[in-house]
């Protein structure tokens, strides 16, 4: 089994989210930290990703996470 990691751009347009929301999701504990890639590049778990919109669309039916 391979992981696949999302750069940013990716992971924003997956989410929907801005830039700014992201890391205050990630700060704030709700949204999983990326993988230090390289010293200045980062991403995130494909699977990682997937969980965290599976959750919030399990949220919005009622059903638990």
């Amino acid at each position: 089994m391979s992981t696949r990691i999302l750069p940013i751009e990716q992971v924003l347009d997956r989410t929907g989210l801005s830039r700014r929301t992201l890391y205050s999701e990630i700060s704030e504990g709700r949204f999983p930290k990326p993988v230090q890639l390289t010293a200045r590049r980062v991403g995130w778990p494909e699977a990682d990703v997937e969980a965290f919109l599976t959750s919030k669309i399990a949220a919005r039916d009622g059903m638990a996470a």
